[in-house]
């Protein structure tokens, strides 16, 4: 027998398309398996991380032990020295604001325990990443609550509208809202916030005591995507001062598995000025702390600024042509999606039209998208349906950031199947 929030977690099993499915092609061994165009991960520059550490990477006896026991750990440090370089933040990062994990999922569970009860809500604008319902609701029983934004309202102080409109109807059907959460820059839409933007956000924070969990773990992968006017990334490290926000309000996620597109890593941070989320957070740390070897390998690649600024440029110049070939096919064949992206591993598509014919149809809503994305993991392609929580039926969420035959291949299959429709 299990308990009621076991029997919970096992039946999320039974949602449809809850996981992704994994995906089984090779070009040269499976050319007729699946193509996964649902997770988000940089293939093509993995290979550089990997190198970089079977040849840089040197093991101490630190490595091996319990972190508590280690003579010391650089790791926190080179975190706080890589994120005033690159986020400039107007308080310097320093090494005690830096909570390690063992991934930026952890890192939200933690949040969800230390910052709100179950039951309780986190607020955030449509489209987003879908897997925040599991990370903070899995163990910690928190709700995701949904503001009905468009994806360009989202973009813009217009959100602000619509989060006081989702935090009043929260109130009253009994759900306490804790927390905001963005990501920035934005999985699935690809966009970075702009300033004006991240300010009203904080100040809405600020006005109702909710805390700003901002997810930066796209901050490098921000490439020319031949559009000037795309906001570059801006964390809130830069802008939240106290005259807009208590400053222990302000909690920022990042981590390894997308600017170093390491995700087998599970290393997360969270970055803080609250001293008491830290501890409570900490306290958590016997169940998601890091291992001691991969924090070796994070430190002593945060270190090596040399190779973090080439390995960046690399990973932008490989995101930017990929992004070029997956948009021009998508133009070509005339596919709508979100434009203005310039960040990120993933385009937002419309597939709307192509979805079976609600008149014609006993389908619900939802099982409409569920019966496309199954037409394609029948001809080899798999993506999410429904996973973005989009306003509008039919979006999904595809990933580019592959190698360029099976970027190709990948399009190549979703155009031939939808045009068949």
């Amino acid at each position: 027998m299990l308990s009621s929030r076991g029997k919970k977690n096992a039946d999320s099993f039974d949602i449809p398309w809850r996981f992704a499915v994994i995906p089984t092609y090779n070009k040269e061994t499976n050319p007729d398996g699946i193509i996964g165009f649902g997770m988000a991960e940089h293939g093509p520059v993995r290979s550089d991380i990997a190198e970089y550490i079977n040849n840089k990477v040197n093991f101490n006896v630190n490595s091996v032990c319990y972190g508590s026991v280690a003579t010391e750990n650089p790791l926190p440090t080179a975190v706080a020295s890589h994120m005033n370089k690159y986020f400039n933040p107007l308080k310097p990062v320093e090494p005690e604001m830096v909570v390690k994990s063992n991934g930026c999922s952890a890192a939200g569970n933690m949040l969800a325990f230390a910052l709100a009860e179950p039951g309780d809500g986190v607020l955030v604008s449509r489209p987003v990443y879908g897997r925040f319902e599991l990370d903070y609701g899995v163990q910690g029983g928190v709700q995701m609550v949904y503001a009905d934004t468009t994806t360009d309202e989202a973009f813009s102080s217009a959100c602000v509208e619509k989060y006081e409109k989702a935090l009043h109807e929260a109130g009253a059907r009994g759900i306490k809202i804790r927390a905001v959460a963005l990501v920035n820059p934005h999985n699935p839409v690809g966009r970075c916030y702009p300033t004006e933007t991240l300010i009203e956000i904080l100040k809405f924070c600020n006005k109702h005591q909710l805390h700003l969990i901002s997810d930066e773990i796209y901050a490098l992968c921000v490439f020319d995507s031949g559009d000037p006017d795309a906001p570059q990334f801006t964390s809130v490290l830069s802008l939240a001062t106290p005259e807009l926000i208590d400053p222990n309000l302000v909690h920022v996620l990042y981590g390894f598995s997308k600017d170093f597109a390491a995700g087998g890593f599970r290393l997360g941070f969270i970055v803080s000025q609250n001293a008491a989320l830290r501890q409570a957070c900490s306290a958590m740390l016997r169940f998601h702390s890091a291992s001691s070897a991969v924090e070796t390998i994070g430190a002593t690649i945060l270190r090596d600024e040399k190779f973090v600024e080439k390995f960046t440029a690399k990973s932008r110049q490989d995101l930017a042509f990929s992004y070029r070939i997956a948009t021009s096919i998508l133009d070509q064949e005339g596919i709508n999606y979100i434009k203005g992206g310039n960040a990120g591993f993933f385009l937002y598509i419309d597939l709307s039209p192509y979805l079976p014919a609600s008149k014609d149809s006993s389908l619900a809503p939802q099982e409409r998208e569920f019966a496309l994305a199954q037409k394609l993991l029948d001809n080899g392609l798999f993506l999410h349906p429904g996973e973005e929580h989009g306003k509008d039926l039919g979006w999904f969420r595809l990933v580019f950031s592959f190698d360029e035959h099976v970027l190709r291949e990948g399009l190549r299959r979703l155009v031939k199947i939808v045009k068949a429709l």
